[in-house]
């Protein structure tokens, strides 16, 4: 018996780590299905209850989502990046704005100093898209490309650990930049095109100071449009505006 238990329990961590590598080399990507359990106990040639004890701890980790009726859908990269996001869901959009605001500026000074040219091409593709996205109206790509610009300016600061974080992070403020895109303010801002280009501009020049203050600029203007919107604020705040609007009709 103690073998048995052992050797099942060998399985079931190998199943584990085969589809965390998986997850984490973006062959199942976040948001997507993965494979029905009679293929993956094909696949993986283990048992039924192998396949589902592992399905079952990465649901528990916050790695996989099951919802019911349609099948088992890869909510984050890693167990890190399932934290982050049960940790994002209680804090209100501008709290978490804020703490991209920060890896955002320093992603941006150590880009400045270490950018290679591949680097900078691939920030004027993404920066390109980006604009290419905002004038087909469709929000969600907008969203989407906006996430990819700020990813490669993660990438080009040559931090692994940076760029992990920031990638976590941009998965669970998506509702985060949708607010910002969708604030009643002008649209030079929802759109902050020059910003964003200065960002490009700075990074290319190896102008580390001018790098930082063009994150600063363009992060305080989209931290400007979420102060102003009032679903925005963090959940305390958010409670005491409720309070008072309801004081308000008492009155």
């Amino acid at each position: 018996m103690p073998l048995r238990s052992t050797v099942r329990t060998n399985l079931v961590d190998l199943v584990i780590e085969q589809m965390e590598s998986l997850i984490a080399s973006g062959e199942w990507q976040v948001g997507t299905k993965i494979p029905a359990e009679p293929v993956l106990v094909e696949q993986l040639d283990v048992g039924r209850n192998t396949v589902r004890e592992a399905v079952r701890a990465l649901v528990h980790t916050g790695m996989l989502e099951p919802r019911q009726g349609d099948g088992t859908y890869v909510r984050a990269s890693s167990g890190f990046g399932a934290a982050v996001q049960r940790r994002l869901r209680r804090a209100g959009d501008l709290e978490a704005f804020e703490v991209r605001a920060s890896l955002e500026r320093d992603a941006a000074r150590y880009a400045a100093q270490r950018r290679t040219d591949e680097d900078v091409t691939a920030l004027r593709t993404a920066l390109a898209v980006r604009d290419r996205a905002w004038k087909s109206g469709d929000l969600a790509a907008f969203v989407d490309a906006d996430m990819d610009f700020h990813r490669a300016v993660a990438g080009a600061a040559h931090n692994s650990v940076l760029a992990e974080l920031y990638d976590h992070l941009s998965d669970a403020l998506r509702s985060t930049l949708q607010s910002v895109v969708g604030a009643p303010v002008p649209e030079s801002v929802r759109n902050q095109y020059a910003s964003h280009e200065a960002i490009v501009d700075a990074i290319e020049a190896q102008d580390p100071e001018a790098a930082e203050r063009a994150a600063l600029a363009h992060l305080s203007e989209g931290m400007a449009a979420l102060r102003d919107t009032p679903d925005t604020a963090t959940p305390d705040a958010a409670a005491g505006a409720g309070a008072d609007r309801s004081k308000g009709a008492q009155k």
